[in-house]
């Protein structure tokens, strides 16, 4: 598929070919979904906990006999209906992760890519570089791009000026190219990337290059050593 590049003052240059089985599926919203949900239960520490009416302070003896006093028979203080008592079928340290198969989150990162450029929320630029850190070129530089949102910004390799200029910005957010993921896409609204980064994401998540193929997808021509075998 062919898709527009900008510069950094908004110029449009020449449109480049991105891959169309990571920047042009159909995306799976199943798939988007689970992935989404495995990467927010990974993310939780799963260290809270509470105190059962056996962990608690306080005594166990019976606070009053039994029978002869026309109240309500009670044990210990330490029931769950007391207070400072124990609580019941409260929450215990434990692990909130989920297995996912490789494919499918593959798939899943190829989804939400073709999503933001079906949508028109994926920006290309040709490179994101400043000779130092200053948030005011880096805000007149999304203003340049026309972008009027929150801002993913993935770069390969991450220029060190671009993120101190960005991390200041409401709403921007800077990330490498490798560390792409679901939760980050999905959370912000459009998505920049420099033509190095969708190539980075074009050689991790896209399907493996058949021997005679070029990265485009183009069979190459046969070489005269293959001429003379076939």
């Amino acid at each position: 598929m062919q898709y527009l590049v900008y510069d950094s003052q908004g110029t449009q240059l020449e449109p480049i070919q991105l891959r169309d089985e990571v920047f042009g599926l159909v995306p799976n919203e199943s798939v988007v979904h689970q992935a989404l949900l495995r990467q927010l239960a990974n993310a939780r520490q799963g260290t809270h906990s509470t105190k059962t009416r056996g962990e608690v302070a306080g005594s166990t003896r019976k606070l009053y006999r039994q029978k002869g006093t026309g109240r309500a028979r009670a044990g210990g203080i330490r029931a769950p209906h007391r207070r400072g008592g124990g609580i019941t079928f409260g929450p215990k340290p434990r692990s909130y992760r989920q297995a996912m198969p490789k494919k499918m989150r593959r798939l899943a990162i190829r989804s939400v890519l073709s999503a933001k450029a079906a949508e028109e929320e994926l920006v290309l630029v040709d490179s994101l570089q400043l000779p130092e850190p200053t948030t005011k070129q880096m805000t007149e530089t999304l203003r340049n791009l026309q972008l009027n949102g929150s801002v993913l910004l993935v770069m390969d390799p991450a220029d060190r000026n671009v993120v101190l200029s960005a991390r200041n910005i409401p709403g921007v957010y800077t990330l490498p190219a490798a560390q792409l993921n679901v939760e980050k896409i999905l959370s912000h609204k459009y998505l920049v990337m420099t033509v190095a980064a969708a190539r980075k994401a074009e050689a991790l998540w896209g399907l493996p290059t058949l021997p005679g193929e070029s990265s485009t997808g183009q069979a190459g021509l046969p070489q005269a050593s293959e001429t003379e075998a076939i």
